[in-house]
């Protein structure tokens, strides 16, 4: 029997990286009744929703008008999946006229503790790190316009508040495709409502609207927080090498991913770049993978050129993972079962960097 006084390399680990969210609501004076039904019609909805595994509604012992709904999710991918989706939003409608306001927090389970036993999940953050990406398309023909744009801006205050600091944001583009990835300490809330209340960041975002394929309004806030849903790629995976990195290259990879692949090309990225980490042998200085659905994004930091480690660069460290990377991607002809093969699909998903700034005391 595992006990809690265990070591944490002896306890069973979680079978997946769990999710928790968290819906903070403030209900409107007169509308509980109109709210419990709206959550009636709701909880059986979201009980179909693939990944979905329970939930629970909690109201305030303290204030009555306070009402919590937490859920739990087999992990972050279904859940953000269906959080960003149409059907979603139309799921939700029935609530907006009962709610005054909303918080949504989401927490990945990394400990749980049934009688005796405890169960680990995911390494925790420990960096104080947050890490999260953005991403959107462009109308073709407009990229080289749009990059110019992207790259010329005025960074804006790097401290939001005393708790909440920017620390880098690195752009990349590939096609039109566009990748913005930030890290902040702190909340990321709180530094994404600050930057888009920047007149520096207003003014470039609105240079880049004629050029989206996507129409959007972002002095609306349902427009905003429609497109904020639909560009969020949030990070699913990180490592780096401990201790303060040498001289290392940022580059960020764009995998051609087959339809439904998504999730398992984020894993077996994970995996990969774990296994590097552990035997640490490799000039693999940081690995971040971002993914939503089938768009799977790695960011990662080299000190060696790209081309001279091109499966660690790619996130195959071996030919097995090579094999199994090639049966979850569209190969475009590349043989990944050689260097050379290996190194020409790597610089065909590699993303072109636009601009990577880092904040003076970062």
């Amino acid at each position: 029997m595992t006990t809690l006084t265990e070591p944490a390399s002896r306890r069973p680990a979680l079978t997946a990286s769990r999710l928790r969210v968290v819906l903070l609501c403030d209900i409107m004076d007169g509308a509980q009744q109109r709210f419990l039904d709206a959550y009636e019609q709701l909880r059986h909805q979201v009980a179909a929703v693939p990944g979905h595994v329970s939930d629970q509604l909690c109201q305030s012992i303290e204030d009555p008008s306070q009402w919590l709904i937490t859920s739990e999710w087999e992990s972050a991918q279904p859940f953000l999946a269906w959080v960003d989706s149409a059907a979603h939003r139309a799921m939700v409608k029935p609530l907006h006229g009962c709610v005054r306001d909303t918080r949504s927090l989401r927490f990945s389970i990394m400990r749980e503790t049934s009688g005796a036993e405890t169960f680990d999940g995911p390494a925790p953050v420990t960096d104080g790190i947050v890490r999260h990406a953005l991403t959107f398309t462009v109308k073709r023909g407009s990229e080289r316009v749009v990059a110019g744009i992207l790259a010329g801006y005025t960074s804006p205050a790097a401290r939001v508040d005393g708790h909440t600091r920017l620390c880098r944001t690195s752009l990349f583009m590939r096609g039109n495709r566009v990748v913005r990835a930030v890290e902040v300490a702190g909340d990321l809330g709180a530094a994404l409502r600050h930057v888009a209340q920047q007149p520096e960041v207003r003014a470039v975002e609105e240079a880049i609207n004629p050029y989206l394929e996507e129409d959007r309004d972002l002095g609306d806030p349902e427009s905003a927080r429609s497109f904020f849903m639909r560009a969020a790629l949030p990070a699913v995976h990180h490592v780096a090498a401990p201790g303060a990195p040498g001289e290392v290259v940022r580059h960020a990879l764009l995998y051609p991913v087959r339809p439904g692949c998504g999730s398992a090309v984020a894993g077996l990225l994970a995996r990969q770049d774990r296994l590097a980490m552990e035997e640490g042998t490799h000039p693999l200085a940081a690995s971040t993978v971002f993914q939503r659905e089938d768009t799977v994004v790695r960011v990662v930091d080299l000190a060696a050129p790209a081309e001279s480690v091109p499966g660690l660069a790619l996130g195959t460290v071996g030919p097995r993972a090579a094999a199994v990377l090639g049966r979850l991607v569209e190969l475009g002809g590349h043989d990944l079962r050689s260097g050379p093969g290996t190194d020409r699909f790597r610089a065909e998903c590699e993303m072109a960097l636009v601009t990577d700034r880092r904040a003076k005391d970062a």
